[in-house]
């Protein structure tokens, strides 16, 4: 016959057995125990590149940690205030992993938002989906995050790099169908997704390539590569790369005396970051893609979103450049999060922020571009789909084209 306290152990090894198999799965997202947020504050993480060679994107985080001191001035989301933890990871992977860790584990974000770049997030993105932690709204077109399958913590936010290929290649079959192509793109995730979607559009005419050359994103000068692109005899020039580089680009071409239709990819179509120290005069004529409204274009000047995000820009964030691209995008991204919190109402759980992120419909944020909206579904990882051609005519983007939907000009994830 058993004790009084042997009964008791019995009872207490019972429980603890059922406590051990419960725990021995690997639990869905909805199974989780939700980590909320806490009573008086919003915790978001951020890694940017304040410094190296991709220092111009910086901005996005400025101008992001600007539009969260806006939103507390306005008494916060829900009764919280936003506490934003934007940290330096210099490009490097390995960095932004270690800043990750810290801001998860010492910081005690609830989710991390908006980080900048494909290999820094892909460094990051196992060890997040592992610890149920939030990836939302990755700064970077690559086609990664829109596996909601396998990663389901994790989504990115604007149009992909493959699908901005591709809308280039129709273009140019439809405006410079018998044109020789030359593509100078830099040597990573990124220039590779937006070159291989260039030759998928061309399909059967990818021919019309007569030369491509890669390079780092760490070089300094890109006068040979022009050079030889030069000779090859083409008449379009696709550059795919970072800001800095092209501006060398750019300036290069017109001192070579060498005058292509040139293509700009979107993520350097800054006035204040490439074209503008490309010199304006050598920027004429550029044509790249947007989905966000420029700000220094004459068309927007009575747009009441316009007005409000130049008032934004004149208090929260008065250092930041009016011109650049980057501050735009910062300020729609950190809009579409704060679209997401207001959704959550008073379960502000990491399991329900990502519920909240698959269920917009038909979002438009005020700098985006008119008919361009978010929408995202528990398969749907692609927030933004639409883009529309621009050209540079010395002083603003124009437009040259309807908005296009990049479901139309995206192969299977297949393929």
């Amino acid at each position: 016959m058993q004790t009084r306290t042997q009964t008791a152990l019995s009872i207490t090894l019972a429980i603890f057995l059922v406590l051990t198999a419960l725990l021995a799965g690997t639990p869905s997202r909805a199974q989780q125990a939700p980590v909320a947020a806490a009573d008086s504050e919003i915790r978001i993480g951020n890694i940017m590149p304040y410094t190296g060679p991709l220092a111009a994107f910086a901005s996005i985080g400025r101008a992001e940690a600007a539009y969260f001191d806006m939103i507390n001035d306005h008494g916060g989301i829900n009764g919280h205030k936003i506490r934003f933890f934007s940290v330096d990871d210099s490009s490097n992977p390995m960095t932004a992993l270690e800043q990750t860790r810290d801001l998860v584990e010492k910081q005690n974000v609830l989710m991390m938002f908006g980080s900048f770049g494909t290999p820094d997030n892909l460094a990051v993105r196992t060890y997040l989906n592992e610890k149920k932690v939030p990836q939302l709204f990755v700064a970077s077109g690559n086609e990664e995050w829109a596996h909601p399958t396998a990663y389901p913590w994790t989504m990115g936010w604007q149009p992909t790099f493959r699908a901005e290929g591709r809308i280039y290649a129709n273009y140019i079959q439809a405006a410079y169908p018998d044109r020789k192509i030359a593509v100078l793109w830099q040597n990573d995730e990124f220039g590779r997704d937006l070159f291989r979607g260039l030759q998928e559009g061309l399909g059967d005419t990818a021919g019309m390539i007569v030369a491509d050359l890669a390079f780092d994103a760490s070089e300094t000068r890109i006068e040979n590569q022009l050079g030889i692109l030069k000779d090859s005899g083409a008449e379009i020039l696709v550059f795919d790369g970072a800001p800095a580089i092209a501006a060398r680009a750019i300036r290069s071409a017109a001192e070579l005396d060498w005058h292509p239709v040139f293509i700009l990819d979107n993520a350097s179509a800054s006035i204040a970051s490439a074209l503008r120290p490309a010199g304006l005069q050598n920027s004429l004529g550029v044509i790249s893609t947007s989905f966000l409204k420029d700000a220094g274009d004459s068309s927007w000047k009575e747009d009441p979103h316009i007005k409000a995000w130049l008032a934004f820009m004149d208090k929260y964030f008065p250092d930041g450049d009016k011109d650049d691209l980057y501050a735009v995008f910062g300020y729609a991204a950190a809009d579409t999060l704060v679209q997401v919190l207001r959704q959550c109402g008073d379960d502000v759980s990491r399991e329900n922020i990502m519920r909240q992120a698959e269920s917009l419909k038909n979002y438009q944020t005020p700098t985006a571009l008119p008919g361009i909206a978010i929408n995202t579904g528990p398969k749907d990882f692609r927030p933004i789909k639409q883009m529309r051609l621009v050209q540079f005519d010395g002083t603003t983007w124009q437009p040259i084209g309807d908005v296009v939907d990049t479901a139309f000009t995206s192969v299977r994830e297949d393929n």
